[in-house]
């Protein structure tokens, strides 16, 4: 007897998707973001994440910036542009290469960044909070591994971009 194949828009259930379920994830992170740490302190996940950066690592040009927070030119743009207007970060020339900005946290940038690190962390113990330790340290080893594999699927436009530079 042979086994009947499921056709393939009947085998597609979108609540098991990963796609999807990374969504909802994202979601269920962005708002408990806002609810602990945004609305009170004016921020975004982005903004935050150039903001930690910045106070991890030092000064960065704004293309290394938006590389290590893995937004795109534009995106890093507007981060920065808001983030200098309120005066958290300052842009200055690069003196070895006048095409160059340099950023870096002001006192006040500095300020907010060590106040909102604690909220920061409590942000991802409640996003993972349904899981179990185990569970959520196999989560987490499992997003970078997702995250940072360096070889995009043969035919994205990560790889397209990649092929033209």
């Amino acid at each position: 007897m042979k086994k009947r194949r499921a056709k393939p828009a009947a085998a597609y259930a979108l609540e098991r998707q990963v796609g999807h379920l990374l969504r909802r994830a994202h979601q269920r992170a962005t708002a408990i973001f806002l609810a602990e740490l945004g609305d009170a302190h004016d921020v975004t996940p982005r903004q935050f994440a150039a903001l930690v950066k910045l106070h991890e690592l030092g000064a960065q040009s704004q293309n290394e910036l938006g590389r290590l927070t893995a937004m795109d030119p534009a995106t890093i743009q507007g981060v920065i542009r808001r983030l200098v207007a309120r005066h958290l970060i300052e842009r200055s020339g690069d003196p070895g290469d006048r095409r160059r900005a340099t950023l870096r946290l002001t006192a006040r940038g500095r300020a907010l960044v060590r106040r909102t690190i604690p909220l920061g962390i409590k942000v991802s113990d409640r996003t993972v909070a349904p899981l179990s330790v185990a569970e959520s340290r196999r989560f987490l080893r499992l997003l970078q591994k997702l995250a940072y594999d360096a070889a995009p699927p043969a035919g994205s436009a990560r790889a397209r971009m990649r092929a033209r530079s």
